[in-house]
């Protein structure tokens, strides 16, 4: 296990060096897109002007709160990961992102996706809405609000060190979401043969 402090745009030599139970903390554009953002930049091929190459897609609905004009975030937490598993390997492949952030992790779709278009995909910890907050220091942008509302807006971070992040789906095949779920199983397994 390493740990790696990153810094938007990350180039594929450094996605490649990242195992899975690697920390990460990560400096520079972090947006958000849920699944109904996820469907608005496929559908429109991205967001002109706003080129996401190279950056970091977080899984987060967060709560946004307005003052004096500016945009300031209250909670970030991740939000479940899975149910953008059919979108992902298609906004993987349209448009270059290299770190996704969620939680529970996702399925063989995108962990394909992630190895064809190096990028990993890293855990950050659910509940700590709060400590995200604080490491995502300034709205830089906001797409989608008026259309989809505050949760599932495209809402564009400028962070510093978020993070504790662990990989926990990396470039070469690595995931330990399905390992968890191998031994889960052979142990359930296990328990059912003993119960006759």
């Amino acid at each position: 296990m390493a740990e790696y402090m990153l810094t938007t745009p990350i180039a594929d030599e450094t996605v490649s060096k990242l195992r899975v139970g690697d920390v990460i903390h990560v400096s520079g554009t972090v947006f958000t897109a849920r699944d109904e953002a996820h469907m608005e930049f496929l559908k429109h091929g991205g967001i002109s002007g706003f080129d996401v190459a190279g950056m970091v897609l977080y899984h987060c609905g967060p709560v946004m709160m307005q003052k004096d004009g500016e945009w300031k975030v209250i909670s970030a937490g991740p939000t479940t990961s899975f149910r953008m598993e059919t979108l992902e390997p298609d906004f993987l492949a349209s448009f270059g992102v290299k770190l996704i952030i969620g939680k529970g992790g996702m399925g063989p779709g995108t962990l394909n996706a992630l190895g064809k278009h190096t990028a990993v995909y890293a855990s950050f910890t659910g509940g700590a809405g709060a400590l995200a907050a604080k490491r995502l220091e300034r709205v830089t942008g906001v797409h989608f609000l008026d259309e989809l509302g505050m949760a599932e807006a495209v809402w564009v971070f400028e962070a510093k060190n978020f993070g504790p992040l662990v990989v926990t789906m990396d470039s070469h095949g690595g995931s330990l979401h399905a390992e968890v779920n191998r031994v889960t199983e052979s142990n359930l397994k296990r328990l059912l043969g003993t119960l006759g």
